[in-house]
């Protein structure tokens, strides 16, 4: 499953229950053409890995998690492990999420 999140708060919350499970965070944009593509088969993969948690952050909504986390293009997705970024990358490749999901859970 896939949680939206709302505010920074709720995801500091979030990454600080998650101890060593990785959280890997999609944001996105409504308008984002390639964000509509990929969001899909991240709720699939979600699906499929119960074991780490994913995110989706709209931008546009949360401006400040999106400076915190430097984001510039979407959709860029960010990995999180024990607190710590761990991996970034922008583009909506289905096999580097698959990749990165799997090198750092």
């Amino acid at each position: 499953m896939v949680q939206v999140i709302e505010g920074l708060p709720s995801l500091e919350k979030i990454i600080a229950e998650a101890g060593d499970k990785l959280i890997v965070i999609d944001f996105f944009a409504t308008w984002c053409g390639p964000c509509k593509m990929i969001a899909p088969k991240y709720e699939e993969l979600s699906k499929e890995n119960t074991n780490v948690v994913f995110l989706k952050v709209d931008v546009d909504d949360n401006e400040e998690i999106a400076i915190k986390y430097e984001i510039s293009s979407m959709p860029t997705f960010v990995f999180i492990k024990n607190n710590q970024v761990v991996h970034q990358f922008a583009g909506a490749s289905l096999d580097k999420l698959k990749d990165s999901i799997q090198k750092y859970q």
